[in-house]
């Protein structure tokens, strides 16, 4: 049974990548480049004709954003999948990307195996993430960072969500436990507690109330 060929199309204002971009796609019998753009408004108007399966598109383009170009890229065909690239590695941007419908994040410089490898995984299960990324969002999670706090708060609050003792924490800042009962009382000011179960229990609920917006 044949294989149907997918149709890719990319969109990114360095026109220096371009005549790499089809070198990569040279001879593939499983993709097919239709068409490479240099910027969201020059594939509007192409947008029917294309109908791309995939749609491979730089972040910081000319007008129209590439994130908020992502409707536009599924308007014609909502299965379209779309596999953002950027040359940062930045989690408000791989965020915003996601909140938009992204189906999938790179980072520059593209290597033709990791392209087509992210194209691969699109198509088969719908999302592709490199490590990179994928490391940048879970640490996002993992490190508890809240904006009504210091830096030196925020690093005594992640210790003490994990069980340290004022000592410990001492410790591991190498600063004093005078020092660190200082900034503990200065954070249970700012939650308006009295207690370490207290300022625990709020803090819980802060992380929660920021995943949810995250």
């Amino acid at each position: 049974m044949k294989t149907e060929t997918l149709k890719i199309v990319i969109i990114d204002n360095d026109e220096k990548l371009h005549p790499l971009y089809q070198q990569y796609f040279t001879d593939s019998l499983l993709y097919e480049l239709v068409a490479i753009y240099t910027s969201v408004n020059q594939f509007i108007p192409n947008a029917v004709r294309t109908r791309p399966d995939i749609v491979v598109s730089e972040v910081n383009l000319t007008g129209i954003s590439g994130i908020d170009g992502i409707p536009y890229f599924k308007k014609q065909n909502t299965s379209s999948k779309v596999l953002m690239i950027s040359g940062k590695c930045d989690f408000e941007i791989i965020k915003e990307a996601f909140r938009k419908g992204s189906d999938g994040f790179l980072t520059k410089p593209l290597a033709k195996n990791r392209l087509l490898n992210a194209i691969a995984e699109l198509h088969q299960h719908g999302v592709a993430l490199e490590h990179e990324v994928a490391k940048k969002i879970i640490h996002s999670f993992q490190v508890k960072t809240f904006e009504s706090f210091s830096k030196k708060e925020n690093q005594i609050i992640e210790l003490l969500t994990h069980g340290y003792t004022y000592k410990m924490i001492a410790d591991r800042l190498c600063v004093t436990p005078s020092a660190v009962n200082f900034h503990i009382q200065n954070i249970y000011v700012k939650l308006n507690v009295n207690s370490k179960s207290e300022a625990l229990k709020k803090l819980q609920e802060m992380e929660v109330r920021q995943l949810n917006a995250a």
